[in-house]
């Protein structure tokens, strides 16, 4: 049996703005990396990691070098919890994409699982290749306890996959910045224990 800390980056200027980020290397702001060294501390004082996996975009390695420094570990960069790629959509604002793209901001909004955004990934793309990758870091790590930072959409899907719903219950999980969730995975099967737990932020 293998425990992952799944964790969401901390806050960034796009987020407050919310601008579609996908692959763009955005940094946290101040607010984000309070945020991270506040979730690092949860993460140290409650699971005693032994490895640390990140998405390469900066908000994730940002986020994962406050748990490394308090672990003690180094961050491992790996390609396949990178966020989702927006495509077209990538930097633009919600209000930017809603009334240049209507019909494709409206399936976004209601049917995410059929969505194709031009030069971009679909739901089912970043399930594939985030699920893929967090099983065969499991499966490296037999017998313990290790954390991934990544983005929104990688752990919705994510979470989707282990509570055995398909993409269309997308917009049912919430992930909030630095959302912790943790989950077990023996044999192939998961146990899900902990979903969207921001009680590191509540004092500040």
């Amino acid at each position: 049996m293998a425990r992952v800390i799944l964790v969401r980056h901390g806050q960034t200027g796009w987020n407050k703005q919310e601008r579609f980020r996908g692959w763009a290397d955005i940094d946290l702001d101040d607010t984000g990396r309070r945020q991270a060294e506040a979730a690092a501390r949860r993460v140290s004082q409650q699971w005693g990691v032994t490895a640390i996996y990140s998405s390469p975009l900066k908000r994730a390695l940002a986020t994962a070098q406050a748990l490394a420094d308090t672990a003690g570990l180094e961050v491992v960069p790996v390609e396949g919890i990178i966020d989702m790629k927006f495509g077209v959509w990538q930097g633009m604002s919600i209000a930017d994409v809603k009334e240049s793209y209507p019909e494709q901001f409206d399936l976004w909004c209601n049917r995410p699982e059929i969505l194709a955004i031009p030069d971009g990934e679909t739901l089912e793309d970043v399930r594939r290749r985030s699920v893929a990758t967090i099983e065969g870091l499991a499966a490296k790590h037999g017998g313990e306890t290790i954390a991934a930072v990544t983005h929104r959409v990688i752990c919705k899907v994510l979470l989707c996959h282990l509570l055995g719903l398909d993409n269309s219950h997308f917009w049912q999980i919430e992930q909030d910045t630095t959302a912790i969730n943790v989950f077990e995975l023996e044999e192939g099967k998961p146990t899900v224990h902990l979903i969207n737990d921001t009680c590191h932020l509540k004092n500040g």
